[in-house]
């Protein structure tokens, strides 16, 4: 056997007991248990459903979950008591934490001022059944306000709409849309997000007149212009046109005047 045929077999068995080497040191540290290091955590409450801004929380919306100390949302609460029928001041996804920052004050005012939209106000109108269409009037509709009062010297009655598709920010306490269809609500106040000139325009015609509510569609945003009804439009409506008078057509006359010496006399044709 020539000395290259010997270096050939020798690097060959080399390379197949590297193999089985390392084959039995990979199988030696699998079988090995590896011990982790424990990562501490910490207790955050985080929301286990939606929960939309201006409502207040529900126990059943609220979990439980470990979060790593380094990780920790700042604000974060680690239990439920404090949070139970707060107001959230943002809307609030499922799983994620319910921080401070997204709280707003217990009492159902605070969650009003979470609601205004930048530029808004809002603004309470006295109501009654009939102004609410018997309860059906809820949060997050849309209505028209109309006005009955008197104008002029005259003070002739008329009514008319003063305000188009307002949004409807709370029924009396309730600051959220019931989830089951045909709910009522009987409340007598209502408070509306307005612009700061139409809360003047509101604020005139509550207390010169009685108000109106006319609810809308919520995709139903079209201006709609009216010259308002008095009580003469108002009986002139589904009235039939008048028959036009029948003109009687005949020969139309002619007067002549005829004078002789001092007598004068009419002679028609």
């Amino acid at each position: 056997m020539s000395r290259s045929s010997r270096a050939i077999i020798q690097i060959g068995l080399a390379l197949v007991l590297s193999l089985v080497a390392a084959t039995l040191i990979f199988r030696w540290m699998s079988s090995r248990p590896v011990k982790q290091a424990a990562v501490p955590t910490v207790p955050v409450v985080v929301a286990k459903m939606p929960i939309k801004k201006g409502s207040k929380i529900p126990e059943e919306s609220l979990v439980v979950r470990q979060y790593a100390q380094e990780a920790e949302p700042a604000g974060a609460v680690g239990d439920f008591e404090g949070l139970v029928g707060r107001t959230v001041a943002m809307d609030v996804g499922v799983n994620e934490p319910v921080t401070r920052s997204k709280l707003v004050g217990d009492k159902p005012i605070g969650g009003i001022s979470a609601m205004i939209a930048p530029g808004k106000r809002a603004m309470a109108v006295k109501g009654n059944m009939v102004m609410g269409l018997s309860g059906f009037v809820h949060p997050g509709d849309r209505v028209d306000v109309l006005v009955s009062l008197t104008e002029g010297r005259e003070e002739k009655p008329v009514t008319k709409m003063v305000l188009e598709w307002v949004k409807v920010l709370a029924t009396g306490t309730q600051l959220d849309t019931p989830t089951e269809e045909g709910v009522t609500a009987s409340v007598d106040v209502y408070t509306l997000e307005l612009s700061p000139q139409e809360s003047e325009r509101l604020a005139l015609a509550s207390t010169r007149g009685t108000l109106h509510f006319a609810l809308r569609n919520l995709v139903d945003n079209a201006t709609v212009l009216t010259h308002g009804e008095t009580p003469k439009s108002a009986l002139a409506a589904f009235r039939p046109k008048p028959k036009p008078k029948k003109r009687v057509r005949g020969k139309k006359q002619v007067s002549v005047q005829v004078i002789s010496g001092a007598d004068a006399t009419k002679v028609k044709f």
